[in-house]
């Protein structure tokens, strides 16, 4: 119907994900989802209808204190809707039913999934819902294994499916308020086999789809691999191995200081993997570093990859930065990584990325600022940052900010998940190529 109206499969995206945060809002809201009975404010069942389904993980209640368990499963249906994204549920059905895919339903597919090419596209989403059901399913039976001893058979295995789906697409949900409100895991500090599950369920589900495909078709033959899976494996090891190190060393006598040296270990590598677009936390944001917190806020900014259930700038985006940084200072013209040339796109692609995202989340920042005097200028970057980079870890505002501030939050995660690129596009109407090429003139720069 969309593709009849004239919608392009970017507005087609944009529109679906907006009819799916609507429809969950009106849902949450409703009396029959809550424990007390009582409906929800509808900018409050909003937020989080869009922090689900945009998998980031910000939430005003505590989702086990506030939603009985039809509420807590029309939030995990979002998260997953959200990580897959609304075209990869729809496929499902497609596969199932036998449906011909056409060439436009191929392209959406595109777009939804961040792959340039169209050919292999449907191969690609049959290999992401296979991966997405296996990982999914391993990870809740090893986390049932660990809550079935403390809560019983059903609410043991409920826990694993919510934790696994909510874990692999990077959402931070979590029902951990049964023991502590808003608690996340720091009550599971010392619990190696929980959070070594859920950082392997963050990272494999942050690294992306293309990626998984690209593992699963070579094994591990990495110099087989195609250049954005070699850049995503590199530097997500790296940023993980660097961001640990550095929690390690500055929070082991703050955040950190309780525990044992095999504890610091653990907590700092999952301190340096949840920032990047998953949203559990281990310990409290509001007892580390200043230095601590900004190390978080730039592997938020970061994120995740390309056609991943992460958010951030992007780990390519990032590396494409670094690649023209290196070859401006080496007056090399090409950008170039693993014997390969970037296509001469990229940078002003990687640019342009970089530089509307920063711009968006700084002006929500000031309109946090003076929408609520009383909060630092760090809480309210943090916040934003988390927002759009669908991270969802916070330094405890979120319950208390005004319905414009989070109305700024909700614009802030839609266009994460998206992509800031993505929404602009998709309001923008299509571009009127020009027929006549200006002559050139130079600028000053630096």
């Amino acid at each position: 119907m969309l593709q009849k109206i004239g919608f392009s499969p970017v507005q087609i995206l944009s529109s679906g994900f907006a009819l799916i945060i609507l429809t969950g809002s009106i849902l949450l809201s409703l009396p029959l989802c809550s424990k007390n009975g009582s409906a929800l404010p509808f900018i409050d069942s909003l937020f989080t209808a869009t922090s689900a389904t945009c998998v980031t993980g910000l939430t005003i209640y505590d989702i086990f204190s506030q939603f009985n368990f039809l509420g807590q499963f029309i939030i995990i249906v979002l998260i997953q809707i959200g990580g897959l994204g609304f075209m990869g549920i729809a496929m499902t059905f497609s596969f199932l039913l036998g449906s011909r895919i056409g060439i436009f339903q191929r392209s959406v597919l595109m777009e939804s999934v961040g792959t340039s090419h169209i050919g292999g596209v449907v191969r690609l989403i049959r290999r992401m819902l296979l991966c997405t059901l296996f990982f999914e399913g391993t990870g809740a039976i090893i986390i049932s294994i660990r809550f079935i001893p403390k809560l019983g058979v059903a609410q043991g295995i409920w826990y694993g499916i919510f934790h696994a789906i909510s874990a692999f697409c990077n959402a931070g949900f979590d029902l951990m308020g049964r023991w502590q409100p808003l608690s996340s895991l720091t009550g599971f500090q010392e619990d190696w086999l929980l959070q070594i599950t859920i950082m392997s369920l963050i990272i494999i589900g942050g690294i992306g789809f293309i990626v998984l495909s690209d593992v699963i078709e070579h094994r591990l033959r990495f110099r087989e691999y195609g250049l954005h899976s070699k850049i995503m494996i590199t530097f997500t090891a790296a940023l993980i191995l660097l961001g640990a190190t550095a929690f390690f060393f500055i929070e082991q006598h703050h955040s950190l200081d309780q525990m044992s040296a095999g504890e610091k270990v653990l907590n700092a590598f999952f301190a340096s993997v949840s920032p990047r677009t998953a949203g559990f936390n281990s310990v409290n944001y509001t007892d580390m570093t200043t230095a601590g917190r900004f190390i978080t806020m730039l592997l938020m900014f970061i994120g995740a990859g390309p056609g991943s259930t992460g958010g951030g700038i992007k780990v390519t985006t990032f590396v494409t930065l670094l690649l023209a940084i290196y070859s401006s200072a080496k007056h090399y013209r090409d950008l170039s990584i693993f014997h390969r040339r970037l296509d001469d796109d990229a940078q002003r692609k990687a640019f342009s990325n970089i530089a509307l995202y920063t711009l968006v989340v700084l002006a929500c920042s000031l309109c946090l600022m003076l929408d609520n005097p009383g909060l630092t200028s760090e809480s309210c970057l943090f916040e934003s940052l988390s927002a759009m980079g669908t991270v969802g870890l916070t330094m405890g505002i979120t319950p208390n900010l005004s319905s414009f501030s989070k109305l700024c939050l909700i614009i802030l995660m839609y266009s994460g998940r998206l992509g800031s690129i993505t929404v602009a596009m998709a309001i923008v109407r299509r571009k009127i190529i020009p027929k006549i090429s200006y002559p050139k003139e130079n600028i000053t720069l630096g």
